[in-house]
């Protein structure tokens, strides 16, 4: 059968398949779909992406990808501009496909304007011929999932060859110009590139935490030196030996004032002036996924008032520092998936619980999603939650690997329960919250999901795919 006779067809069984995954609760029915439509027109997401009248955007990156394509979709929403997204965070390519087959009709023609669609940071050079996109949101590169990636060089490596030799054309690439490799990646690109970036000291952390990756210059292997590190490997940085140096900002955060778990304040300067904003999102990183997402909308032409309101009103995902209300007690969901994640969690933490002890659950699982090397949980700093913790629950498939780590980090086994049971240990750290309370969950991946579906079952939630 031809292609164009297979279009129809792929999709009234993609969208017949997310009716079945939900029903027979299969699943939120964000993959599937894709995988079937593709089998009967394997050029499918081509052929729809082609069809929006608006192009598609990327983004893509190690930490950040749900947040920051939600709040581009947000912010377009506001502005007019119908998007079809795949915000359910399925980012691989049949997860791209689901999305696109859900939000067109059974003729292939779509109910958005422009794609805005989360994509695997391994998975860009697969997806980038068939969406052609008119903007690429580069966030930031982190060790994660080492089994899977590797090193973030490798990582880099495929990025690089994407864009290396692409004509300028219509394309625009946004980078973190505060993550050394990444903006070595995204400044060489030949067309347009917008860097954005934190442009306020107040935000640092002294030095280069044991977590930092991107120590050492890609020219010349010297070690950078940092005016300010923000977290991670993430800041101002130069090589005193070739010069190479962080880029200056187009789309940058000044005046930043935090709030711990509140979110924060600052000012977006850009090239269309500056706005003063205030985010529920809490912690640094979210700073970035601010920026990234402002600094993109603003290529699209979004006009700068409508960034600034959209980033006013914005609620963060599921699990992205999602707060759950159960028997007048409030649980925060903050997902942590990799070293510098996990720290700066920890630091908003800290920040939050102040010199009051407060009450943490951990959940961490070896899953493939997940990552099945655990020996990253050595390179997060857990002696940060010394006095800050009065009763922590360890959880998930992993809770004894868990356990120790924070044994050697100086925790009390008076204050810490391990139970590989997640419904029991969510219930276990509810019932050591005092009145008012609250407790913050830092779950990997497939933990964040699973305490979701018990959660929903429950009554407490929506399923991820229905938000």
């Amino acid at each position: 059968m031809p292609s164009t006779l297979r279009l129809a067809p792929a999709v009234i069984l993609g969208k017949a398949t997310a009716v079945a995954s939900r029903a027979l609760r299969l699943g939120g029915g964000t993959t599937m779909p894709g995988r079937v439509a593709r089998a009967i027109a394997p050029d499918i997401m081509q052929r729809l992406a082609v069809r929006l009248p608006q192009g598609c955007v990327v983004v893509t990156g190690t930490n950040g990808k749900t947040t920051t394509s939600r709040l581009i979709h947000h912010i377009l929403r506001l502005a007019g501009v119908s998007s079809v997204h795949n915000r359910a965070g399925a980012n691989l390519a049949a997860g791209i496909v689901t999305a696109l087959v859900q939000h067109t009709d059974w003729r292939g023609r779509p109910h958005g304007k422009i794609g805005i669609f989360e994509v695997d940071e391994a998975t860009l050079p697969a997806v980038w011929d068939p969406l052609q996109p008119r903007a690429v949101v580069l966030t930031n590169l982190f060790r994660d999932q080492l089994d899977r990636y590797g090193e973030i060089d490798l990582v880099a490596g495929r990025w690089r060859a994407v864009l290396d030799g692409r004509p300028p054309g219509d394309t625009a690439v946004v980078f973190n110009a505060d993550d050394p490799l990444v903006s070595e990646v995204g400044g060489r690109f030949a067309g347009t590139t917008v860097p954005f970036g934190i442009n306020d000291v107040s935000c640092g952390t002294g030095t280069l935490e044991h977590a930092a990756d991107s120590r050492y210059c890609y020219r010349c292997g010297v070690p950078y030196e940092y005016t300010v590190v923000y977290f991670g490997h993430m800041g101002d940085y130069r090589c005193p030996q070739c010069g190479t140096r962080r880029p200056a900002p187009l789309v940058a955060a000044e005046g930043v004032q935090l709030a711990g778990i509140q979110g924060s304040a600052f000012t977006v300067r850009t090239p269309a002036g500056a706005a003063q904003v205030r985010t529920v999102l809490p912690g640094v990183y979210n700073i970035h996924n601010v920026l990234a997402a402002a600094a993109c909308c603003l290529q699209l032409r979004v006009p700068l008032e409508t960034v600034a309101h959209g980033v006013e009103t914005f609620a963060p995902a599921f699990g992205r520092a999602e707060r759950v209300r159960v028997d007048g007690r409030e649980a925060v969901l903050l997902l942590t998936k990799n070293p510098a994640g996990f720290n700066e969690v920890l630091r908003t933490v800290v920040r939050a619980t102040g010199p009051a002890a407060g009450v943490v659950l951990i959940a961490i699982n070896d899953l493939t999603a997940d990552g099945r090397d655990i020996s990253w949980l050595w390179d997060v700093d857990f002696e940060m939650l010394a006095g800050h913790v009065r009763s922590l629950v360890v959880s998930g498939i992993r809770a004894d690997d868990m356990a120790l780590r924070l044994k050697h980090a100086g925790m009390s086994g008076s204050v810490m329960t391990i139970d590989g049971d997640l419904g029991h240990a969510w219930d276990a750290a509810l019932h050591a919250a005092r009145n008012g309370e609250p407790v913050y969950v830092l779950p990997t991946y497939t933990a964040m999901l699973q305490l979701r579906k018990i959660l929903q079952q429950r009554g407490l939630v929506k399923g991820f795919w229905e938000e």
